[in-house]
């Protein structure tokens, strides 16, 4: 069977370094074998989850815009992975509203109790990769715990983070070949079928060279 390895960027700038790395874990995959397919939420229209609480009685959004595609090509990927700027220690603006916008798969398997795959439970992975310009470890500690989150909903182990520190200036990820080297080296692992999941997901840190050591935000 071949995987379909799905990649998301959050990231609201085109030559970002998540994307970079996102694009390197993608082409470790393929060496592996796998479909793969990127995404770049600032491509789609997206808006913010409303809470109106609609979904807790039907499973459905009723904001319709890319959301319905995206959630179901979600759906049907084996592997995510998923890739965010740290912006004020959390997830970019365009990836925290496809989590919430998820609310609505979980009212599904929580509230009214039904699958999300009709032919049952699948073995379903997913890697994160996060950047930073800050030199401090803990501002990914928002990120792993709302992607935790978000992967038990969309019932995905998560297997692995690459957490990338003190990088900020665009582009920077593009001359690392040390980190470009890791990203493909744990896309290639997501992708391998033979792999075992690990009970609890593996972090990778990393940290680059840029002077924006001050910034909130991924350059």
């Amino acid at each position: 069977m071949t995987l379909h390895v799905l990649g998301i960027s959050a990231s609201p700038r085109k030559n970002s370094n998540s994307s970079a790395l996102l694009e390197e874990a993608l082409r470790g995959a393929a060496t592996d074998g796998a479909d793969t397919e990127h995404v770049r939420l600032s491509d789609l229209a997206i808006r913010p989850c409303r809470a109106c609480g609609a979904c807790a009685t039907t499973g459905e959004c009723v904001v319709r815009d890319d959301f319905q595609a995206l959630r179901d090509t979600l759906l049907e990927a084996d592997r995510l992975v998923f890739a965010t700027p740290v912006h004020f220690m959390g997830v970019a603006a365009q990836g925290k509203a496809l989590i919430d916008r998820c609310q609505s798969l979980w009212s599904r398997k929580y509230r009214l109790r039904e699958p999300l795959y009709a032919a049952g439970p699948r073995d379903r992975r997913a890697l994160v990769i996060a950047v930073g310009g800050s030199r401090v470890e803990r501002m990914f500690e928002g990120i792993r715990l709302v992607t935790q989150y978000w992967f038990d909903t969309l019932e995905m182990a998560h297997v692995a983070n690459l957490f990338v520190r003190c990088m900020d200036n665009a582009g920077a990820a593009r001359n690392d070949p040390v980190t470009l080297g890791e990203a493909c080296r744990l896309g290639a692992a997501l992708a391998d079928v033979d792999a075992v999941a690990p009970a609890e997901p593996v972090d990778v840190f990393l940290a680059g060279h840029s002077p924006g050591l001050s910034s909130t935000q991924e350059g």
